[in-house]
């Protein structure tokens, strides 16, 4: 996808670093599902993704992700805080009431699944521990004197392929340089937000439920992916929640919210169901 978006000159920036210092893919979550769609069952299956999650969020989740690689010689991005009021001006962040700085990290989970090895050298994530209780993080993050403390006092946590680090949207936070000669430092970043708020990327579920659907039938009946799988893999792909809806086209008939938006979705997860698969309790459950 990274080669792609060079050949054809769209590749876009990062939030937080220079341009030309990374390689990004917005909507890795779509573009991945669309173009292998068994590859995805079997990553976004994970159970450790689907159990973090919702310890987090609880069920009917959003998953969505963005692929970036900090390149040899990459520096280190700006400290902040993520989705939502991360991605806001102070101006704007300062309207918002105390209730709703205290609420916004409850409504996204921050994860970064390694694609390769990542020692020190190769700028692994920099955190700065406890950072999220600080209620006015928000707009402290944006301070030059809080970023210079942030340089004084940050960690970091190597990572080996395959593992994976979920954090607080609210922790102060970064990428780190990139000092190594050979190492692409590449990364899956997961932004799982809650069914009560807003995500960050649009991502059409329909198209992706329609494209999974027959890649998971085929891969249950072969043995390859186990039921609670499955499920794992319908919640990251799928709607799960009943709102925002029509409710004059989809009217909540008996019972207080109607089929999630992803109707196509809820339909392949019923032939699924009639073809064997158990129903899940996890977010799928509704998908």
């Amino acid at each position: 996808m990274i080669d792609e978006q060079h050949r054809n000159n769209s590749a876009r920036g990062d939030h937080f670093a220079k341009p030309g210092a990374n390689d990004r893919v917005w909507n890795a979550l779509e573009k991945l599902c669309l173009a292998d769609p068994a590859a995805f069952a079997a990553y976004y299956g994970a159970a450790i993704i689907a159990l973090v999650s919702e310890a987090w969020l609880g069920p009917f989740y959003q998953i969505t992700s963005q692929l970036n690689v900090v390149n040899p010689g990459g520096d280190a991005q700006v400290s902040h805080r993520d989705y939502h009021m991360g991605f806001q001006t102070a101006r704007e962040i300062e309207r918002f009431p105390a209730h709703a700085h205290r609420l916004s990290p409850m409504l996204t989970l921050q994860g970064a699944v390694a694609h390769c090895d990542m020692p020190l050298e190769s700028g692994p994530t920099l955190y700065l521990p406890f950072s999220q209780t600080y209620l006015p993080g928000y707009l402290a993050a944006l301070r030059d004197d809080f970023r210079a403390y942030f340089e004084a006092q940050r960690i970091q946590l190597p990572l080996m392929t395959s593992d994976a680090v979920f954090f607080n949207p609210a922790l102060f936070h970064a990428a780190g340089s990139n000092r190594s000669s050979n190492i692409k430092r590449i990364a899956n970043l997961l932004q799982i937000s809650s069914a009560y708020g807003r995500a960050m990327e649009s991502v059409d579920r329909l198209k992706m439920s329609v494209k999974l659907y027959p890649a998971l039938k085929r891969l249950i009946a072969d043995g390859a992916i186990g039921a609670e799988a499955a499920d794992n893999a319908i919640a990251a792909a799928a709607e799960g929640y009943s709102f925002p809806t029509n409710l004059d086209r989809d009217p909540a008939l008996g019972g207080l919210a109607a089929e999630p938006a992803g109707a196509d979705a809820a339909g392949a997860r019923r032939r699924l169901d009639a073809g064997g698969l158990r129903r899940g309790g996890r977010g799928a459950g509704a998908a």
